[in-house]
This record gives C-alpha cells, structure tokens and sequence, in this order.
C-alpha cells in the first residue's frame, strides 16, 4: 500500500479513487470503508477499503451495485410537484426554492392554525439522518418526530436499547475486538469461546453497526457459536449448538436456559455477589422453567436447552449478538430482560470477548444540538400517546408508532394535518396493518416525501416529493449506528445527478427557512464542523485522517467510568445490573423476566390454530436489499426475482405444493402471494415469508401503487398489539395458512 493511499484521493490508473465511508442512501447503516473509483465525472465502480479497521476491505452486494442504484433511470432527479389527485401520477417539475418555500409556508400555516404538533416528521431505517431529522422537528416545535415512520412498536433496536438502559444503565454488544483500530491484534482483546447468535443472521443484515464478518474472524480465532433460530442459516449450519426455536418463544428459551445455569450453580458468583441486585427473586423466578417445560413451549429438544445452557457457561469469555427477532415478539421486554440476565449472571459484562458497554463516541453532536433547546413542557404533553406507556415515557422521546395511526384516523386528541416523510416507505415495510395505515395517511392534508425513487409512499401521499442523493454525492460524517467506537468521513466522490440534494443539506435548507435561529450554518461543511467540536476537529480534518476512534476501556464498572457520580458501579437505581427491575417496576411492568404467548399461537389460540395452522414469521433480510429498497436494481433483482416463502417440503408435499409454485398466504387478517421456496431448514410447522416487497416495474399510479398490495406480507399483521410497555410487536409469531395460486 503506497504511502499516497493514506489521503482520501488520489489517482490510479486513470480514475480519481474517493475513500469514503458507505452511510446511506442507499439503505443499509452499517459504516463500512469503500473505494469509490471515478472516470470522466461518473462513478464506475465501487470496492472495499482494506485500509478501514472496521469493515477490512468487505463489502456486500449493495455497495457493489451502487452505480446502478446512482445512474438508474428510474431517479428522482427534481424536486415535484402533484398536479393531479393523489395517486394519480401527475407531476410537475418545479425548482429547489419554489418546493423549499412551499413546504415552509404551509409547515408554518398549520403550525400558526393547529399548533406545531399538527405536522409530524418520519424517518426510515438505514440513512444516517436522524439527529438532523429531529433537530428538524424540535426546532420547529413538534414533538412528533418517529424514527421509524411508523412502526409498530418500535419493534427494531429501540426495545433492547431501552430495556438496557433500564437494567444495566447502558448499551451492551458483541465484542469482536471492533473498538480498536488493530483489531485481533490488540493485546487487551480476548477471542470469544462461545458467541450465543440469537435471532439474528449478521452475514446477511449487519444491523445496528454490527458486521457479520466479524463473527466469521472469531470463528477462525476458535469462538464456537450457539445459534438460536427458527431457520438453518448460514452460521447455523456451523454452530456447535442449534436451537430450533418456535417464532415468539425466545423469553421461555432464555430463562430455561437460566434456570439450567442457576440450579447447577454455573453462574459468576462473585459478580453476581458484587454487581447484581435481584439474583434470588430471579432464581424464584426461573424455577417455573426446567428445560422440560421450555422443550415443550420452544419445541427444542430438552437436552438440548441443557447442553447449550451448559457450553455457554463454561465459555469465558462469551458474548450474545442479537436481532430484532428479540424485539418484534408482543411482550419483547421481558425477552430483552431475560438474554441481558443471561449474559450477566455468567460474568460475561464489560470483559474482553464479553458484552461490553460502549461508550459514546466523543458525544458528537453536542455542538449541534446546542442551537436549539429541549422541547418544552406543554410541548412534550402534546406528543402523540403522551403518558400511554410510563416505560415508553421514561427516557424514549419518540411517539409509539402505532398511536400515530390511531390519531391519524380520529382525530383525537387533536388533528394531524401535514407530514415529512423522509427515506420511509410507510405501509409497504415496517408498518403492520398496512391498510389501516395508508388510510391514515391519505386524511393528511400535505405531505412531503423525501427519497430516491418514486415509492408507493411517495405516489399515494406525496403532494411535493424531493430527490435525494446517493452516499457517492455528497459530504457526510459515518457513524456506525451503534457497534463501535468508530467515525470515519462520508466523502463526495461525483456530482449529483439532476438537482439532487443530500438529505442534510435538505433538513438544513428547510430548517433555516422555519426556525433559522436553530440552522446558522451556511452549507453542510460548517454543520459537520459544529458537531465535530468535541472530537476537537473540523470536517476538513476528519477527512484526512480518515478515521477516527474513541479510546476504549474495559470493566468500567469497576473505574468508575459508567456513573454520573463517578463511583464504581452501573448507571442503574442501585448501581447494579438490575436482575430485578427497580424501573421496570416503578413504570408498573413485572420487575423480573417471564414468558407470555403470542397473542395468537397454537398454545394461546388453539381455536384459530385449527384453520391457521402455521407460525409465520418474517423479516429476515437478503443480501440482496435493505427492507423495501432496491427492488428495481436489476444485479440485486436478479439474485432474489421474485418474493420467497420458505415452506418444509413435507408440508408443502401435503398441500400439493412445489418449489416455484405462486402460494397465498393468508390469516383471518389479510392475504399477499409469493413464491413457495422449498426449504427443509425450517420446521414443518413454521413458514417465513419476505417483507418489503413492491414491484417499481408495475403501475406507479392507483390502484397498483407498483404492485404493493400483492406480495405484501404487513397484510397479515393486524394493529392493537403492541407491548404492554410501548414497545414489542408479534411481526415474527402469527398463525396462517398457505395454499397453492390456482390460475384462471
């Protein structure tokens, strides 16, 4: 590697080659270094960068393929204008300051008329947006700003980081040495034995900042891995032990595997002693759980909860890397609660190879924030389900997603008029009850939208719709959402095509023209510059170092490193990891883990089992897309054509199906249609069917909505379920049947 290979352009073989940091758009949010190669102005290809500690030169098939998302004749170029009834397809092109100027009229007109809560602001998953998305809302005055717009029950991320933050006082993950520049080679770093993978597939999502090649480093470093999924993945084909869970049953897996390690006295009694509170309520507790009966809920062999429990306490250190899956079950908390119990009781908290507390990464953003203040008072009373939830209200500033609809279609307590829809694509991904939904918001009187391709969001609601700029066009800062203590420079690489803007420049441009007082600075650069203060750099200086890490400690419990006080100890009640839950039950949720059924399942509904007879579960991401995006990028496309539906060949041999064959999916709620995929991965029992699907090469205009009420499996997913904390929804648990597409 030449020494000229250090700045962040240079010149190689006649191209300009851009390091960058790959944060979105388009989706994904992970932070990976790339290679952006230039000719003649146009990117023509993209690689890895083997020069960024964190992603070591990976990369997947949607970086890959990003000239084809950039030069895609299917962009949104301009800034448009509806001419026509919603839905319609009728645009007409009009200029940055006619949309900007626009927007900000009526944005101020209801704000004057309703009152600032009246225009609410959404944000997807996946782009790097949501600090200045929520500078956006707060500046203006609304409290209603979600950052999954809207998803039931923030079923995604948010769970887990609540429940952490309630128990241990912090956010916790999966130490694969990636909070250090030198990575497997630093002497402070110990290689897991055991790394528990529970309901997630980190070689394919690589959520929450969390790359899935890591695993596979430690693997090569000799961790073994317990994998816990209803379907044989990739890792699961590899792990020492897999457990074969039934969809929704995670909390019993968890505190059988809790009652095997307390009664055989497995668990770090020292820790436990010193830095624990609750660990007797919590033996109580899980004695209503022996492995039988966890067999019998989960269907995993009993044996097998027993050896898994047994292989996982006896590693040290080990760790636990989750997903969703552990947030999208109805009573998610106590799940969460459970696997924080687990990994806790064994010792394995803030330690090398362990779970370890990240720290925040130079609080970047301090400088930012500090040219608005917080919400006021009658403001925050004002957000939609205010005091519904007291768990939801104790640190998490979001409405519940599901309230945002039941507001939109009452009106009560107060009308929702207008609404800023900025990378989501509503009711065709993260929403359930999609129809319900998307009658919610076609009550809106102006809506924004704010993307790269005309969505089915963007053509139902839209009355200006405002285009978007890929990562490879434009500046930016790339922070990983939550797996390292890493930053690194978002670098433009080429010029926009059309008039697009990145989303910063567009939150800024907006934002000066409804609460200038909150936006003083004069392009995006000044912004990056502000937030970086406390990093003691400018945007310009982070560019050519490249990247830039926190410096890391271990066991900052015992330093003193974790308090506000700075006395040994957890940021808890206590100053202990809370087994039993003063928070939890101050807020009136049971203090300690338990399990609870689905809302339907073969145990809690047998009735609707008898004409519903499969667990569906979906969610599970392809390489080939982040949720609904790149359905119209014909290298992504063509590895995943069509929308699959995994299905045990001897179920589907009894429903006269075979692979290939177009099936319905239906309960008492909805019915989509997607392809049977014969998969003998997966239990007899159990379906899993594809999420996010559209079809960008259908209609744009109404009914079709490009084809987003065909194979979309939010169909299934009714409303009314959320946790009883606010958070948690059964997105993975739901009864169906499935049978084959008879054709006319």
């Amino acid at each position: 590697m030449g020494e000229k290979k250090k700045n962040w352009t240079w010149d190689e073989d006649g191209m300009k080659v851009v390091r960058s940091v790959a944060r979105t758009g388009p989706g994904c949010h992970e932070g990976c270094g790339v290679r952006l190669y230039v000719k003649d102005g146009k990117l023509v290809k993209v690689m890895g960068d083997p020069n960024s500690p964190f992603s070591q030169g990976r990369l997947c098939p949607r970086c890959l393929a990003l000239p084809e998302v950039v030069y895609h004749p299917d962009r949104l170029k301009y800034p448009l204008k509806r001419v026509g009834k919603r839905g319609e397809d009728k645009w007409e092109r009009i200029t940055w300051n006619e949309a900007l100027d626009t927007i900000a009229d009526k944005f101020n007109q209801y704000k004057t008329e309703f009152g600032a809560e009246s225009v609410f602001f959404c944000q997807g998953t996946g782009r790097d947006i949501k600090q200045y998305i929520t500078k956006l809302a707060y500046a203006f005055g609304s409290p209603n700003v979600l950052a999954f717009g809207p998803l039931h029950g923030h079923a995604c991320h948010v769970p887990k980081a609540m429940t952490m933050r309630a128990t241990t006082g912090g956010y916790e993950v999966a130490d694969c040495s990636q909070f250090f520049p030198d990575r497997y080679d630093n002497p402070n770093w110990e290689v897991p034995k055991c790394i528990v993978i529970w309901g997630h597939e980190p070689t394919n999502s690589n959520s929450d900042g969390f790359l899935g090649h890591w695993i596979i480093e430690c693997m090569k470093r000799g961790s073994e891995l317990i994998v816990i999924d209803p379907r044989r993945t990739w890792l699961a084909s590899r792990a020492k032990v897999w457990l074969k869970i039934r969809p929704g049953t995670d909390s019993a897996l968890a505190l059988g595997l809790l009652n095997v390690i307390i009664n055989e006295k497995l668990y770090d009694e020292a820790f436990v002693r010193d830095w624990t509170h609750g660990f007797d309520d919590l033996k109580e507790r899980v004695q209503d759980y022996p492995p039988s009966r966890v067999s019998e809920i989960t269907w995993i062999p009993g044996e097998t909860i027993i050896k898994a429990a047994r292989i996982y306490a006896a590693s040290k250190p080990a760790s636990v890397q989750w997903g969703v899956a552990v947030d999208q079950t109805r009573e998610c908390i106590p799940t969460i609660h459970a696997i924080i119990a687990l990994r806790s009781i064994t010792g394995n908290t803030d330690i090398p190879g362990g779970n370890v507390v990240r720290s925040k990464l130079f609080d970047v953003g301090k400088g930012f924030d500090k040219y608005v203040g917080k919400l006021s008072g009658e403001a925050e009373e004002r957000k939609i389900g205010a005091g519904m939830y007291p768990f939801f209200d104790y640190g998490y500033a979001e409405p519940p997603g599901a309230e945002l609809t039941e507001q939109l279609l009452s009106d009560k307590p107060y009308p929702l008029k207008a609404a800023w829809i900025q990378t989501t694509n509503t009711f065709v991904c993260g929403a359930g009850d999609s129809k319900r939904v998307y009658e919610g918001f076609k009550k809106l009187d102006f809506v924004v939208a704010v993307d790269l391709f005309m969505t089915p969001t963007a053509m139902a609601f839209a009355d200006i719709v405002l285009p978007a700029a890929t990562y490879p066009e434009r500046d930016g800062i790339g922070i990983p959402a939550g797996g390292a203590s890493f930053m690194g420079a978002t670098n433009k690489a080429i010029e926009p095509v059309g008039e697009c803007k990145s989303d910063m420049e567009i939150n800024l441009l907006l934002g000066k023209r409804i609460s200038p007082e909150a936006w003083p600075w004069d392009n995006v650069q000044e912004m990056y510059s502000s937030m970086l203060e406390p990093a003691g750099m400018t945007f310009e200086g982070l560019r050519e170092k490249g990247y830039l890490y926190d410096a890391f400690e271990y066991r900052k419990y015992e330093k003193g490193l974790l308090r506000r006080d700075r006395k040994p100890g957890f940021n808890t009640p206590t100053g202990k990891i809370e087994l039993y839950s003063t928070i939890l039950e101050k807020c009136g949720l049971d203090p300690l883990p338990y399990h609870e059924e689905p809302p339907e399942s073969p145990v809690s509904t047998p009735d609707i089992a008898e004409k519903y007879n499969l667990v569906m579960t979906t969610g599970a991401k392809t390489r080939a897309f982040f949720h609904s995006e790149h359905r119209q990028i014909p290298s992504l496309r063509k590895m995943n054509p069509d929308p699959l539906t995994e299905i045990h060949p001897e179920t589907a041999e009894g429903l006269g199906i075979e692979d290939g064959d177009w099936i319905y999916i239906e309960n008492s709620y909805g019915r989509c249609r997607q392809k049977a995929r014969l998969f003998d991965g997966i239990s007899p029992g159990v379906v899993h069917a594809q999420h996010g699907w559209w079809f960008p090469e259908k209609p744009g205009p109404e009914p079709s909505l490009f084809g987003a009420w065909e194979s979309n499996i939010n169909l299934l997913i009714p409303g009314g379920w959320t946790g009883r904390a606010g958070f948690g929804y059964p997105f993975k648990a739901q009864m169906c049947r499935v049978y084959k597409v008879e054709e006319d």
